[in-house]
């Protein structure tokens, strides 16, 4: 799946990197915690967040994230808009609450991606 199909599906506004929609998205992880993302999300992987500040795309980029969907038709700061723009990071907005975003993009095959923590068992 595309950037540009994640865009359509989600009804998604560009805030940042319209020149990446041809981007391969992978698989997806949604987190609020920046730890968990560090954490457990695999290199490549799209992120749905709530989450807005700047941190999050300092976050994105040191996980080798390909892109981040903000939920709930939030809206970064300029600041991070600015900083996503200097890191490459396409940043997206949807009206979606996370749980109808994470859904409607499994329905169309896009599968999760979090790394699996030491019992062997998927990070949740």
């Amino acid at each position: 799946m595309t950037l540009k199909e994640v865009k359509e599906i989600l009804n998604a506004e560009m805030i940042s990197g319209d020149h990446d929609l041809e981007k391969e998205i992978r698989c997806a992880f949604a987190a609020e915690l920046l730890s968990d993302v560090l954490a457990l999300a695999q290199e490549g992987a799209l992120l749905i967040t709530g989450f807005t500040n700047s941190q999050v795309v300092y976050a994105a980029d040191l996980a080798n994230l390909c892109a981040v969907v903000f939920i709930k038709g939030k809206r970064p700061s300029d600041e991070t808009k600015r900083l996503a723009d200097q890191k490459k990071m396409p940043l997206l907005t949807t009206s979606f609450m996370m749980f109808e975003a994470c859904g409607i993009l499994y329905e169309y095959g896009l599968k999760t991606c979090a790394i699996k923590t030491e019992n062997g068992k998927k990070g949740k």
